[in-house]
């Protein structure tokens, strides 16, 4: 059984006769009359021709000398393939070979004589049939394909199966390279050789291996491929990210920054407000963003800046868990119980709330990654991570440090001197001052819905489609994102929209210019386009190519990242972003529906979830083009939205726990009292929990790169409205919504089978 190997999947016979020069030479007949032409070899022409570029040539490609397969015309480094078949294509040096010659490279680079990879790669000829670019045998002939070890060497193999058509076509060409000289085979992915091997024998089974060096993950994905088979439509890119090593790199910085100092935020929150048990929530902590980095390092996970942002809000949110335990202790110390009386109850009364709290986001965070596409998707993945991670560690990790500790005779303080008597004489009537906050709530939603019914959002090219960059000019040229944009509105026939960057000398600009275009080569029209009016506006002369290069100096005006999505991906994602909305409000309704059982307690959630997505909105439609910052409405925006959804109903849910509670222990007072009473319990939880997440998410703000500026700033304004609306709009509705919330009082009978 021989080798092979696949393209989408092409196989076709390698070509190993050499290129011969040819020229006419005239035929006479006896009286000296020319009658005639032939085609004779040119030696002298030959070697004319190729002396130019013989040096060229070899200088960047090694000859085979025999040591390699007889198909390698030789080896080359990797940086030096774009520029030999640049050579390779130019009509002059096309012509010294057959015309059914094709050059095509190896999909891997070759081995040295110890088994590892070297930088240099393989350079095949290959012969193509005549006047076709079709191979002989294509992938669609495949019928299954499965990653094997050969069982007498074992190498890693991928084994093949192909239809009758296909075993048909494979059998004749396998006998043909065998009778000829057991000449080479070879298969081919995407336009690079896999495999070439040498055929001794005709396959007639329709069954083959393939081998290739492969690794285990490549012979799976390999098969992976194989067994789709061809694909019956061309892919056509319809959405496209690309970002260039400085802007990535300061971004990147930035954001890590700013974890780190939201970080030692929290933990000087945590030591100044509950002393020796902030100690424990510290290490539990740190266990925290151990485990998230394991876990997204085991799943193989690339950490992007959405990423990074997920990781800040969890470090945000992870200490909410210990700070409900915490406080819960806190009053059943003041109940008179003992230490260690009051950690067990404590904890044990903390675990409603706690789990009701965290299933909402994960909630909220699940749809998030089901419908969020890239980034989103990779923020939704670190925050449910992050959630199941704080669950951990603030529930049983950190229980197990402080029996261990009481287990050692020794106290623990849950308060310092500042701390200790911090919102415990607080008392407001909430609702009795519920039409003020109906009033003010009321104005923020109609100033709002005035502003997007007339100003409108700036819809970032997730939603409206059409091609983003971020050009960074030298800083000579005297640039301001007016100046762009008036003449870039002479280029492109409309005005794009042009911002400032925060990164130094760097503008992005936004165009629905060829948008509704289908061609190939759009991408390239519009960056051609966009090239000419740059160097027309900055009056310098840069080329295309460098203008076109992320990695090209700062020296040098150019592209350090730039975004495409067409019109039909960017109505998807506004369908798909709707979708995520409701069924997050849809999930949240229902869940508290199950944990209450009333559906007062859900509409005042959901009352309260739609006043606080309406407000964000109606700021960033209010603020748009005033702040230094861009409010674009794009899938970030959207993650941001979902994430505050998550954050409000945790806020509520604690709140509506503990009213329920209240109910139930205090029977005889009234609906006022009791949610009022309810609500100033939870004051200090509320707020520990919203300025530990506020100021790490304001350091994000603050110092996070400008791709998640305004992801952050959806999140501050979501965060402050949120607590807002916990307190002054979901439960002042629960409370005009029931009448009936109060508990009847138990007989001694009923207490005692309680």
């Amino acid at each position: 059984m021989a080798d092979t190997t696949v393209q989408d999947s092409v196989v076709a016979p390698v070509e190993e006769k050499t290129a011969v020069a040819m020229k006419d030479s005239v035929i006479y007949d006896n009286l000296g009359n020319a009658i005639d032409t032939i085609q004779v070899e040119d030696k002298g022409a030959a070697a004319a021709s190729t002396a130019g570029q013989k040096g060229k040539l070899l200088a960047a490609l090694n000859l085979n000398g025999g040591t390699l397969a007889p198909s390698v015309m030789g080896l080359a480094d990797k940086s030096r393939k774009s520029y030999i078949s640049n050579l390779l294509e130019r009509s002059d040096i096309k012509a010294l070979f057959p015309k059914n010659a094709q050059f095509m490279w190896s999909y891997k680079p070759s081995q040295d004589e110890n088994g590892l990879l070297t930088a240099n790669y393989e350079l095949y000829l290959i012969k193509k049939q005549n006047n076709t670019e079709l191979a002989p045998l294509d992938g669609d002939v495949v019928t299954s394909a499965a990653q094997t070890l050969n069982n007498l060497n074992g190498e890693v193999e991928v084994n093949l199966r192909m239809n009758a058509a296909g075993a048909k076509k494979w059998a004749d060409m396998t006998t043909k390279a065998a009778n000829d000289g057991n000449r080479e085979i070879a298969i081919t992915l995407d336009g690079e050789v896999v495999s070439a091997p040498r055929v001794n024998d005709a396959i007639t089974g329709g069954s083959s291996s393939i081998t290739g060096n492969f690794s285990v993950e490549e012979a799976v994905d390999f098969a992976s491929i194989l067994e789709v088979g061809k694909l019956p439509a061309r892919t056509k890119i319809i959405q496209e990210s690309n970002v260039g090593p400085s802007l990535g790199k300061t971004n990147i910085t930035k954001s890590i920054n700013s974890l780190l100092i939201g970080f030692l935020l929290v933990i000087l929150t945590m030591l100044a407000y509950y002393a020796g048990s902030g100690i424990i929530s510290i290490i539990a902590l740190l266990l925290n963003v151990f485990l998230i980095f394991g876990t997204l390092s085991s799943f193989g996970t690339v950490l992007t800046l959405s990423g990074i942002a997920g990781i800040v809000l969890t470090i945000g949110m992870a200490v909410d868990a210990n700070v409900i335990i915490y406080e819960r202790v806190k009053e059943e110390l003041e109940a008179g119980k003992s230490l260690r009386q009051a950690i067990t109850d404590g904890y044990k009364n903390s675990y409603s709330a706690i789990i009701d709290a965290n299933v909402t986001t994960i909630l909220t965070a699940m749809i998030l990654a089901y419908f969020g596409l890239g980034p989103v998707k990779g923020f939704a993945v670190v925050l449910i991570i992050g959630v199941l991670s704080s669950l951990f560690t603030a529930i049983f990790v950190t229980r197990l440090m402080i029996d261990w500790w009481l287990d050692k005779g020794k106290d623990i303080s849950l308060w310092t001197s500042f701390s200790k008597n911090a919102f415990k004489s607080f008392n407001f009537d909430f609702i009795g001052n519920r039409k003020v906050a109906y009033i003010f709530s009321g104005t923020l939603i109609v100033a709002g819905l005035i502003s997007i019914f007339t100003r409108g959002f700036d819809l970032g090219v997730d939603y409206k489609g059409g091609f983003s960059y971020n050009i960074q000019f030298t800083g000579s040229e005297g640039m301001t994102a007016d100046i762009l944009r008036d003449g870039l509105e002479k280029t492109f026939g409309a005005a794009p929209v042009v911002k400032q960057v925060d990164t130094e000398n760097t503008f992005n600009v936004t165009t629905s210019y060829l948008v509704a275009e289908n061609a190939d080569d759009t991408a390239q029209k519009v960056v051609a386009k966009l090239h000419e009016g740059i160097v027309s506006i900055a009056g310098t002369e840069v080329s295309l190519e460098d203008f076109s290069n992320n990695e090209t100096g700062n020296d040098k005006i150019h592209l350090v990242s730039s975004a495409q999505v067409g019109p039909t991906i960017a109505d998807d994602l506004k369908t798909s972003s709707i979708y995520a909305g409701i069924l997050a409000i849809l999930a949240v309704f229902l869940y508290i529906f199950l944990r209450f059982s009333k559906w007062q307690y859900s509409v005042g959630a959901i009352v309260a979830l739609i006043h606080d997505a309406l407000v964000v909105l109606g700021v960033f439609s209010l603020f748009r083009g005033i702040l230094p910052f861009s409010l674009e409405i794009d899938q970030a925006f959207i993650a941001a939205i979902l994430t505050v959804i998550g954050y409000s109903i945790n806020d509520t849910v604690i709140i509506f726990d503990r009213i329920r509670e209240y109910f139930y222990m205090h029977v005889n007072k009234s609906n006022d009292e009791v949610i009022n009473d309810a609500i100033n319990s939870t004051i200090s939880r509320t707020s520990m929990t919203s300025f530990t997440t506020f100021i790490v998410v304001l350091i994000l703000f603050l110092f996070g790169g400008a791709s998640i500026k305004g992801f952050a700033f959806a999140l501050l304004v979501g965060i402050g409205i949120g607590t807002y609306s916990s307190i002054f709009v979901a439960a002042p509705i629960l409370h005009d919504l029931a009448a009936n919330l109060t508990v009847k009082k138990r007989t001694p009978d009923a207490k005692k089978k309680a």
